[in-house]
């Protein structure tokens, strides 16, 4: 395991494997444990509580899977989109890129075994101030695919060549 960039792709996948186990057990948590489906709400902080909300579509509600059909073509979808991560983490090298994509895939994972399972995502975390709702309810899932989509984004932004920096090398050649 001297290639760093096997050793990079190893981590990268090891964070999506606890991402998803950790993401399955809050919401076998949630939903056993505390009962949340039979409680509807269970209030921790003033600004946090528990909310039991099936998730039948994806991102703000888009693509509603309100058949069977469109149930698995939404995991068929998510499964693809899961897919071009994971090819992208085995051809990506460096290790900030490649633990983005991995919380992508692990969160992807989460969701995907959710609608399988259920038919719908489990959501539960409730972040508000007073009524104020700065989120929809949501879960570690997609915390951790947010925050992947954010590293990815950043990364892009941040260190790609300025278009200056290139003009003046190609100049310079």
């Amino acid at each position: 395991m001297s290639n760093p960039f096997t050793r990079n792709r190893l981590i990268g996948l090891a964070l999506a494997a606890v991402i998803y186990a950790v993401d399955q057990w809050i919401k076998g948590y949630v939903t056993w444990t505390l009962k949340l489906p039979e409680k509807g709400k269970i209030d921790l902080l003033p600004f946090f509580d528990l909310t039991w909300v099936e998730n039948y579509g994806v991102s703000l509600g888009m693509l509603t899977a309100r058949s069977m059909e469109m149930r698995w073509g939404l995991v068929a979808l998510t499964a693809m989109i899961a897919l071009v991560v994971f090819i992208w983490i085995m051809r990506e090298k460096l290790l900030a890129d490649i633990l983005g994509l991995s919380m992508v895939l692990g969160g992807a994972a989460g969701n995907i075994d959710d609608r399988m399972v259920y038919g719908f995502v489990v959501d539960y975390a409730d972040f508000h101030i007073g009524n104020f709702r700065p989120f929809l309810v949501f879960n570690l899932a997609d915390a951790a695919i947010t925050i992947g989509v954010l590293i990815i984004l950043a990364r892009s932004f941040l260190s790609g060549e300025k278009p200056q920096a290139k003009a003046q090398a190609g100049e310079a050649a």
